[in-house]
């Protein structure tokens, strides 16, 4: 076992102080220090024999007074529909831990960064964060295209990252991050889940078109998504790919050209204000009475769009997130938080605040591990990021593994919208539930090679649940 040997008991300097016999005494200083030195020697070396000479375990270190732990997310722009509401779930948990004692008895001060600010902004943001601000850790971030931005920063800064939201499975599979873990699933599960439901729920179409945000998670989940549609049902046609810009404040274009097309099936992974804004002027126009529309990231919406959203459509939770979660809407953890939430915010909580829920809840749980295996002393960046591989840890709708590739498996749920009377906004009905692993790019492989090679047996796994609605 190593040691770090706390060098103020022995001070085998020349820059020690000096003993008052040798400040009274020049004459004889080199042989007191001399002597001072061998019986120095000896007491360390029967202090090391005994066991008992004071030291850390490798890597460990001191205690500090908090953590400060920085988050990225959208606290402007149209994406701050779901970026608020990922801050104020983090508040809530921090607040908690905190009232518990902190992590490890060390209080968390989290710090905010405004991803809406801008990739150059957010870089400069978190930077100053980590360097200025002393940040152990960082919580970033929603878009794909930040969390692209960001894992190289978190290297040079040997900071832990915790992906916390963004969905783009390329991070891990074409590169090795040391200190970035993402808690949550990524584009491959979400997007198999949603191929595997629509095949279900809707076995007969026979044409597709999409429309999604033009940046990487837009461009990325379609390729998952068109690959896995080639696959699973070869003869489909495919008559439009529309990808209006990110931030995009009018849909007519692509509204015209669906109207005209009348596919069997509108696909889009489009998600916050984007989405809302789509979904709107799409019902305008009756786009939604035409075809089946199917959208992924459409739970963070349902309160929002209101009566918007009629029954019929597809919609998923990318994860297992949902506040009537048919398994946990009445554990006593889930009515605690939705109760919380509520009451600091006024509306339910949506996904972005369930994955907000993973990031804490295994950072906390990665702190203890890293902790434990540290002596109970308070571990390094370098122990922490390496506690996070193989861990397992219950959320608020499951159980969270993060694999050695640094990828979290979570399951996947989508339902089919219905009205009901306890709620001004469409809930889900005819949910399927499907586990992590079974929807989840297997290890070292590449996902758009998963996709292209699916068969249409994955979707009739014995371990995928069904439910309805129920009050």
């Amino acid at each position: 076992m190593a040691f770090i040997v706390l060098s103020y008991l022995w001070p085998f300097n020349a820059h020690a102080p000096l003993l008052p016999r040798q400040r009274a005494a020049k004459s004889v200083l080199h042989e007191d220090f001399r002597e001072s030195i061998m019986v120095r020697m000896k007491i360390a070396a029967a202090a090391f024999a005994a066991g008992t000479l004071l030291a850390l375990p490798a890597g460990a270190q001191e205690k500090p007074k908090e953590l400060v732990v920085g988050v990225a997310t959208f606290l402007s722009g149209p994406a701050s529909v779901f970026g608020v509401p990922g801050k104020n779930a983090a508040d809530l948990f921090f607040d908690e831990i905190n009232a518990k004692g902190g992590i490890l008895g060390v209080p968390v001060k989290p710090v905010y960064v405004d991803e809406g600010a801008g990739t150059n902004q957010l870089i400069s943001e978190y930077r100053r964060v980590v360097q200025d601000q002393g940040a152990q850790v960082m919580l970033g971030a929603i878009s794909s295209g930040s969390c692209n931005a960001l894992a190289p920063v978190a290297e040079d800064l040997k900071v832990v990252n915790v992906m916390w939201d963004c969905g783009t499975q390329t991070i891990f599979e074409e590169g090795k991050w040391k200190y970035s873990v993402r808690t949550g699933g990524h584009a491959g599960s979400e997007m198999m889940a949603t191929l595997l439901y629509l095949m279900k729920v809707k076995p007969d179409f026979k044409t597709v078109a999409v429309v999604n945000q033009d940046y990487a998670w837009g461009r990325e989940s379609w390729a998952l998504l068109s690959a896995g549609l080639k696959a699973l049902k070869p003869d489909v046609k495919i008559v439009a790919e529309l990808f209006p810009k990110f931030g995009a404040p009018d849909f007519s274009t692509e509204i015209t050209r669906l109207s005209a097309l009348r596919p069997d099936v509108v696909i889009s992974t489009s998600w916050g204000g984007d989405l809302d804004t789509f979904v709107q002027q799409a019902a305008a126009r009756g786009l939604l009475k035409q075809s089946t529309f199917v959208l992924p990231l459409a739970e963070s919406s349902l309160e929002r769009l209101g009566a918007v959203l009629p029954e019929g459509v597809i919609v998923g939770s990318r994860g297992d997130h949902y506040f009537l979660h048919p398994k946990y809407k009445n554990s006593a953890e889930m009515q605690a938080f939705v109760k919380a939430y509520k009451a600091k915010t006024g509306v339910y909580p949506i996904y972005p605040t369930f994955h907000m829920n993973q990031a804490v809840t295994g950072l906390v749980k990665a702190y203890e591990k890293a902790g434990a295996a540290a002596g109970g002393k308070w571990p390094s960046k370098e122990q922490v990021i390496a506690a996070f591989e193989g861990l397992e840890f219950k959320s608020l709708t499951g159980t969270i593994t993060i694999r050695s590739d640094h990828q979290g498996l979570e399951d996947q749920m989508l339902g089919t919208t219905k009205r009901v009377p306890e709620y001004p906004f469409a809930v889900y009905d005819k949910m399927a539930l499907y586990p992590g692993k079974l929807v989840t790019t297997p290890l070292g492989e590449k996902s758009l090679d998963w996709f292209a090679k699916v068969k249409p047996e994955l979707g009739s796994d014995k371990s995928i649940e069904t439910f309805d609605y129920t009050k």
